[in-house]
């Protein structure tokens, strides 16, 4: 039997059937467009995300050969925190997806900190007050959709993180449901206590009515429909995208680390049983949830890694396919020492300041497309050793840790090399690099009982390569110094 994992992310859905030992049988992938309405704002047209969604599943089993009675069991993943609220009658969105990304609530947020209660929101969240989260989306989407308040008070409307709109779908409406590492994303959720918070969704202004049940990570998410696959098939894991990632990286263990480089990059620390308060502005998070136990993680969020390599692309014009970058970056003048801030959306932790914009730093008239590229790779190192010496500051548990990476540039060879230079330690890759989707396979197929416990799998995983730094230590010190100076004078403007 056969393992179906849902990877719906941030800029395309991507579905990967696995076989009984995690072997990747066939994959198909699809993007979508991204909606931008204003500065700042992100937006995903709700239909899209199911659209592509079943549409990969559908291809991903027919190019393996099978049909859905093979599959045992899926699994999701998910792009977190995008908002979707949608009319429970007739399964609409009343509005298109407010992505992760989008700045439109700082205005909000910010207001909400003036008045003192980020504490409160931390306290019971782990999370800060900033518009990355659920919660100011779905306030902002009930406040500007003529008649959606009155609806969502009377118990009309639903919400979702991308997880939840898809279970709803999968399962023809029966059942709305989300596990606890996306619950844990929408500034909603105690996650100490394990429930929503009434005073928080009342700050927030959320009907309770609206939020999906809880369930474990590896839980029984209803069925999908047999109109769909021919078959009904039980959909049993589920976990935000950098959980996931977690849980395919195998950092089962307190003091490991992952690193996830896609649109952005999220780095998980896991601390066990232990909630761990940052000192640093990092976030308190749960890494997964199995057996009504919660095991938490401090979690770093940049919003721009892949992205800068995408505006390279998309918007500058200056590569065609994001592989090019990396033979362009090694052309580069080594003289010409180039800093870019790719703060797009604002720069994430540890500064969370959504207001910011990107600058680059060092132009000369020399540079050109083989310099802004280096510099949008090494952004990303850089990004990461904040990250980095924060979660090292922050937890004794951090202090020996080597970092595991995954995700679509973990393949590229300089920014890799360039980030264990920058974090002075090693940078290890995996064989398989499919992570994400694979820690949402193993959730499945570990609840359907065809696959081992985490120490079982945590056995199976395999290095590709390690990179050590090569950089000397008074070169790495210069560089990051000019990183942080850059930094400043970014967030000053």
């Amino acid at each position: 039997m056969a393992i179906l994992a849902l990877d719906q992310g941030t800029t395309s859905s991507r579905a990967i059937v696995f076989d009984d030992r995690l072997g990747v049988v066939s994959s198909a992938q699809v993007e979508f467009q991204q909606h931008m309405p204003n500065s700042g704002w992100v937006e995903h047209d709700a239909n899209d995300l199911w659209a592509t969604s079943a549409a990969t599943a559908r291809a991903a089993i027919e190019k393996a050969g099978l049909s859905g009675r093979d599959i045992a069991a899926i699994g999701i993943t998910n792009q977190r925190e995008t908002t979707v609220i949608w009319d429970r009658k007739t399964g609409r969105a009343i509005h298109r997806a407010i992505v992760w990304q989008d700045r439109r609530t700082s205005d909000l947020c910010q207001r909400l900190r003036d008045q003192g209660h980020e504490p409160a929101v931390t306290e019971a969240t782990g999370l800060l007050l900033d518009p990355y989260f659920s919660a100011t989306k779905i306030a902002r989407i009930l406040d500007n959709t003529p008649g959606a308040r009155a609806q969502a008070e009377a118990g009309a409307l639903a919400f979702g993180t991308v997880d939840s709109w898809l279970i709803w779908n999968l399962t023809g409406g029966a059942v709305h449901a989300t596990d606890a590492t996306n619950a844990a994303r929408t500034m909603l959720y105690d996650i100490r206590n394990g429930a929503w918070s009434r005073d928080l969704c009342d700050l927030f202004g959320v009907p309770m009515s609206m939020l999906p049940e809880v369930r474990d990570s590896a839980a029984d998410f209803g069925h999908a429909r047999a109109d769909l696959f021919g078959v009904e098939i039980p959909i049993l894991g589920v976990a935000g995208d950098q959980q996931a990632a977690t849980v395919g990286q195998a950092c089962f263990q307190p003091g490991m680390m992952k690193a996830t480089y896609g649109t952005g990059c999220f780095a998980l620390l896991n601390t066990g049983d232990q909630l761990v308060r940052s000192k640093d502005r990092l976030l308190t998070t749960i890494a997964y949830q199995l057996n009504g136990k919660p095991v938490y993680a401090l979690e770093g969020s940049i919003f721009i890694a892949g992205a800068v390599v995408q505006w390279l692309r998309d918007s500058l014009g200056l590569i065609r396919d994001a592989a090019e970058t990396q033979p362009l970056a090694a052309v580069a003048d080594p003289a010409q020492d180039i800093v870019m801030v790719p703060a797009f959306t604002g720069l994430g932790a540890p500064h969370w300041r959504p207001d910011t914009r990107g600058a680059i730093f060092g132009l000369t008239r020399a540079t050109g497309p083989a310099e802004l590229a280096r510099a949008a790779l090494e952004s990303v190192g850089f990004q990461t050793r904040d990250l980095w010496e924060a979660m090292r500051n922050g937890w004794p548990g951090a202090r020996d840790t080597v970092l595991r990476v995954d995700g679509g540039m973990a393949a590229s060879e300089p920014a890799m090399q360039f980030l264990s230079d920058m974090l002075g330690a090693p940078v290890d890759r995996p064989r398989n690099l499919e992570t994400t989707a694979q820690g949402a396979a193993f959730l499945a197929g570990m609840q359907a009982g065809l696959l081992p416990g985490p120490d079982e799998f945590a056995q199976s995983w395999q290095l590709e390569r390690r990179f050590t730094p090569e950089m000397e230590a008074e070169e790495r010190d210069h560089r990051y110094a000019r990183w942080k100076r850059a930094v400043a004078a970014t967030m000053s403007v």
